[in-house]
């Protein structure tokens, strides 16, 4: 998927668009830099970019953008551009950075950057933040040592090639002289910036491959670190909604006399639907001095409820229809060959997924203070751009006139991207004068999501004699993203839906990719992997299905389906390279020991996948024992270039695996008359510690290649994998998740 589609289907319009996308704009080290003299004395050093629209158009337009600032004390002080919501990116950015420029890492300081277009694309999402910002952070910290090593030369009257540094300290290799960047900074920041810089050889990385930890984790712990729900403002007021639980409908009428009877509640606003791309749903607004008195006065709050035209959409219905439209042809996204499936030997399967929602720890708020035609927002946000652009579209004041705090996110998984919260921020705090906080209690995350589409996958193939696929269609029905957005490319409702399945990475000669769309006024959302987490369920388990029809070893049937014939290009690092793909797969296997007697009653799982241009493979051991699945044992392997910290990296790889099985296991937002049933985690269950696997080994590929992403790509073949065990363990066939509905009993 490319960064640009993933814009669209958040709902940003081309223009807003233009200042987010970050996939476009990747230049090398011979960007241009700005250096000045900081505040306090010592080096700011900046870089030019240009900007979208001129870079797109070619025009020589720059604008500066400040990562590095180093002080005559010696602090070095980051300023990280990217949200951190749990992924521990502010951490490998600043560890990028500090390795090149080789500075004392117990010196180094991390700031958060707000929204400011001189720091390019700041959305975080779709796994890019290491693998974008790669390049332009070590040219900063290159040349930010450049710099230094020339001051240094300067004073002592020496080539600068004559000298090093180490740790934050310049050296003149044969005098052994030495000066400490603090000393350095002001003559530094008084010289010509260099047009090119080396960047160092990666078998020189003194930081960068090694565990770094988290510099965020001890404020974590100690209750230091501030959230969202954390922050407070002088004179803020705090406010909660009653939102009509029936998507599309609107408020008729209410009775507010019992809510403002509560000690401390201030005011009671009626808030009115946006409808797409937005999604604020219609509601009341309680606002008072205490978040306990907006409880308490929502409580007493009396709604009578237009449900509208949707009050009797459900599940089982949209299920139906699913089964119904990919019984016949859908829209052709993907074909090559002849698929003629029409003998009586074709294997068939029906694989099919649930809505489901983000759930993050911190459920939603945002602080907003409207004075006049500007506001400022305070918001735990993976997308501060798209919040300035639907906060001024609501409120009809220029974007420049918004400013955008980005605060720490209590996790994200895509939720964050949306700005529901946001404009409900901006329009009560319009409403009342002051700074308002909106908070969302976890029913309302729940039920007021934006939601990973239901879909359903219905696959046909015919084996050839030697027992591959010879031709194979994948139709799939979902209730695309892309619709719920009401994005530009609206009409292309596939768009965020066939990732995984349409560029299938398996040789299969005649092929075809179907998409037939199922119209639902649920809001839909990007969530963790998007497409890939349901296409990877389908095609790795099918490809199971068919490798148990023809006899053979599911680990074997992979690795000879790959298609090797495929030639990554020389000329782009992120190009696909099949040869990687079996390597993991290859990894991955070989350290579960695949092939080996196994307990009985206990079955061995594989699947791989390509996503986010990181390759993934998981071999999952598992036995069911008393009627409930039991998993032993996981084990993954990951090729994802340079791995820049493997403490987070690590992490990331254990949080999708987990998040990943507790999909398979439990999660399913179900909708009946119009609504979302589910309502806290006793109904919709994370995985619970007795259900987590006794054991997650993460295997990283060795690579000097560029990084690619991490928080996505290992969560798909989770599923898919255990449902293969699950088989090779009990014969019976997973196709429906998730697994809390299906009987190992009977």
């Amino acid at each position: 998927m490319k960064d640009q589609d993933f814009l669209y289907q958040i709902g940003l319009a081309p223009d807003e668009a233009e200042t987010s996308d970050a996939a476009s704009w990747e230049f090398s080290r011979r960007d241009f830099f700005k250096i000045g003299a900081a505040a306090s004395g010592g080096l700011l050093l900046s870089m030019y970019w240009p900007s979208p629209a001129s870079a797109k158009a070619g025009a020589a337009v720059f604008e500066p953008n400040v990562f590095v600032k180093i002080g005559t004390d010696g602090l070095v002080t980051f300023t990280s551009p990217e949200c951190e919501m749990g992924q521990g990116s502010r951490t490998s950015l600043a560890v990028i950075v500090t390795d090149e420029l080789d500075a004392d890492w117990s010196m180094v300081r991390i700031e958060q950057a707000p929204l400011h277009e001189q720091y390019g694309a700041q959305w975080t999402g779709g796994s890019t933040s290491i693998r974008t910002r790669w390049n332009e952070l070590r040219t900063a910290g290159a040349t930010a040592r450049a710099m230094l090593i020339a001051a240094a030369a300067e004073t002592w009257r020496v080539d600068p090639a004559s000298c090093t540094t180490d740790r934050g300290v310049v050296i003149h290799r044969a005098s052994g002289r030495k000066l400490p960047y603090g000393e350095l900074a002001e003559a530094a920041a008084r010289l010509p910036a260099p047009t090119d810089v080396p960047l160092k050889d990666p078998k020189d990385f003194r930081l960068i491959g090694k565990p770094m930890g988290s510099v965020d984790i001890p404020a974590m712990t100690r209750g230091e670190a501030v959230f969202g729900f954390d922050l407070t403002l002088p004179g803020m007021r705090y406010a909660v909604i009653k939102r009509c639980p029936v998507f599309g409908g609107t408020v008729k009428s209410f009775d507010a006399s019992g809510t403002e009877a509560v000690p401390g509640v201030l005011a009671v606003f009626e808030v009115q639907p946006t409808g797409r791309p937005f999604h604020v749903a219609a509601g009341v607004a309680v606002i008072a001095e205490t978040t306990w008195a907006a409880l308490k006065g929502r409580e007493e709050l009396d709604v009578d409820w237009e449900e509208g035209p949707h009050a009797a959409e459900n599940s089982k219905t949209l299920s139906e229809q699913m089964h119904t439209l990919t019984e016949t042809p859908g829209d052709v996204i993907f074909e090559k060959g002849n698929v003629v499936l029409d003998t009586e030997d074709v294997i068939q399967a029906v694989y099919e997924m649930p809505f489901l929602s983000h759930a993050p720890m911190e459920p939603m708020n945002c602080i907003a203070h409207v004075q006049g035609n500007r506001c400022e927002l305070w918001a735990p946000t993976q997308n501060p751009a798209a919040n300035r652009g639907a906060v001024a579209r609501v409120l009809g004041i220029p974007a420049q006139n918004i400013h955008v705090n980005i605060i720490m996110t209590g996790g994200g998984f895509g939720r964050r991207l949306q700005s529901d919260y946001a404009i409900e921020a901006a329009l009560l705090s319009k409403a009342v004068g002051a700074p308002v906080k909106v908070l969302w209690t976890r029913d309302d995350d729940l039920q007021h999501d934006f939601y990973r589409p239901a879909n359903l996958h219905r696959l046909d193939a015919k084996l050839d004699a030697n027992g591959y696929p010879e031709a194979l269609r994948h139709r799939i029905a979902s209730t695309s993203l892309a619709e719920s957005s009401g994005g530009p490319d609206v009409e292309n409702k596939h768009r965020s839906e066939v990732g995984g399945a349409a560029d299938m990475r398996y040789r299969i000669p005649n092929r075809r990719c179907e998409f037939v769309n199922i119209s639902a006024a649920i809001p839909r959302g990007a969530w963790r992997s998007v497409s890939n987490t349901f296409t990877a369920f389908a095609v790795e388990s099918f490809i199971d299905e068919m490798a148990v029809a023809a006899g053979k070893d599911p680990y074997q049937y992979r690795r000879d389906l790959i298609d090797m014939s495929v030639k990554p290009d020389p000329d782009n690092p992120f190009s696909f390279d099949p040869a990687r793909l079996k390597g993991v797969l290859d990894l991955a296997a070989e350290k579960a020991g695949w092939g080996k007697e196994l307990p009985p009653g206990h079955g061995l799982g594989i699947a791989c996948h390509y996503s986010f241009l990181t390759y993934a493979a998981e071999v999952i051991e598992a036995s069911v024992e008393d009627g409930a699945v039991k998993i032993h044992r996981v084990v993954a392997a990951v090729d994802c270039g340079t791995v820049v910290n493997p403490d987070t990296g690590g992490s990331q790889v254990e949080g999708g695996i987990i998040d990943g099985l507790s999909v398979a296991f439990h999660q399913a937002i179900t909708l009946r008359k119009g609504r979302v049933r589910q309502d806290n985690f006793h109904d919709y269950p994370l995985m619970r510690i007795n259900e987590a696997p006794a054991s997650i080994e993460v295997h990283f590929v060795p690579s000097d290649a560029p990084p690619t992403g991490l928080g996505e790509p290992v969560l798909p073949p989770a599923a898919p994998a255990l449902a293969n065990a699950l088989f090779a363990a009990t014969g019976k066939r997973i196709r429906t998740l998730p697994l809390a509905e299906f009987d190992w009993r009977g």
